[in-house]
């Protein structure tokens, strides 16, 4: 159900949005499957994906409903810990209220319920943004189109995206 944008305020038409996302998906990424893609009509269909369908379907229906928003990809750093291996990437959302950016991570209040009003308005702390947005055009431009997202590096060999490297992130905290 689409909320009367009419009638509530845009914070309130947010959390509509973010609550019924919620409801609709399911964190999980089986073998073989389509997820993370971040394609808002197969996370409807599927009923389930990563983060980057979760917050793809959310941007999309807080944009049909004039409220801006906008995509945000990083890596969550361990905090028990002080070096190590990041495992992979993580992303969010943003919705503008008016005034200001708000964040939303609905992927993690689905995976951790008990902070779900958190997770509306808030971050963790332990996370790097490495990019915003999708449908990239790199400098000097790429010739197989645009990016869906970065956060690995992105080669061409002869116009064709090349994948057979392998990406390997560590952090250490610094004194």
């Amino acid at each position: 159900r689409v909320p009367d944008a009419k009638s509530t305020s845009t914070l309130e038409v947010a959390r509509q949005v973010y609550d019924g996302v919620d409801r609709r998906l399911r964190y999980d990424k089986p073998p073989g499957k389509l997820w993370g893609r971040g394609d808002a009509v197969w996370a409807c269909e599927s009923g389930f994906g990563n983060c980057s369908d979760f917050h793809s379907l959310f941007i999309a229906v807080c944009r049909s409903q004039g409220i801006p928003a906008r995509f945000e990809i990083g890596f969550s750093i361990p905090t028990d810990t002080k070096e190590g291996h990041i495992a992979g990437y993580h992303c969010w959302a943003m919705f503008a209220d008016g005034t200001h950016w708000v964040p939303v991570d609905i992927s993690e209040a689905e995976k951790h319920p008990a902070m779900k009003e958190y997770y509306f308005g808030h971050l963790s702390p332990d996370r790097v943004v490495f990019t915003q947005g999708r449908d990239l055009r790199l400098v000097p431009p790429q010739q197989a189109g645009p990016v869906n997202f970065l956060i690995y590096p992105y080669v061409e060999v002869d116009g064709k995206p090349h994948d057979q490297f392998r990406s390997d992130f560590h952090f250490k905290n610094l004194p």
